[in-house]
């Protein structure tokens, strides 16, 4: 147990969850801006979903001093948010008869590569500003599902963490039995 009641909880913006959603965020505002039909909803339900996944951890790091409970609900929302944007560049691909890029394929596999060796929403922009939209569906197809994996691995985290030292009502709880002790 920790002798803070409110722990440092980090830079939010060092978190390779968070650095992965915005470069999901980034991709798909070009994308929908870019591929899709001006007054189309699914501009505005993937560029929300986009940005829900990147928000909700930012929020979820903001309220993890004081509760475990909403942080670890709000990374996974930004989970749930992202399946969804992964179903729309799925629909993406479906309805214009666009190939999915298949688990083992050079193209899947070189995604793969450089969304493990890179987070970094300009190295991203940078192709992305000069590849078709099947390509560019494919890609954040691969980097939301790094990102899926990696929040899930968060959540592993923090509920462990939780198990281990407890929450905030906890760690209150303790501090005053402490000095309570002490006052003996």
């Amino acid at each position: 147990m920790t002798d803070k009641l409110l722990p440092h909880t980090g830079n939010y913006k060092k978190l390779l969850t968070y650095q992965k959603t915005d470069v999901i965020y980034q991709i798909t505002y070009f994308f929908c801006k870019s591929f899709l039909v001006r007054g189309d909803r699914t501009i505005d339900q993937m560029v929300q979903a986009a940005r829900s996944g990147k928000q909700n951890i930012i929020e979820g790091c903001a309220a993890s001093a004081t509760s475990s409970k909403t942080e670890i609900k709000l990374i996974n929302v930004a989970k749930a948010s992202l399946k969804e944007l992964l179903e729309n560049y799925e629909d993406y691909l479906k309805t214009r008869c666009h190939r999915q890029w298949e688990k083992g394929s050079r193209e899947y596999e070189a995604m793969r590569h450089l969304g493990r060796e890179h987070n970094d929403a300009a190295f991203f922009m940078d192709i992305v500003r000069t590849r078709p939209p099947e390509t560019i569906a494919n890609m954040a197809i691969i980097l939301i599902n790094q990102a899926d994996y990696l929040l899930f691995r968060q959540l592993e985290r923090l509920s462990e963490d939780f198990l281990k030292n407890g929450g905030f009502s906890e760690r209150m709880s303790a501090m005053r039995r402490k000095e309570r002790e002490k006052g003996r």
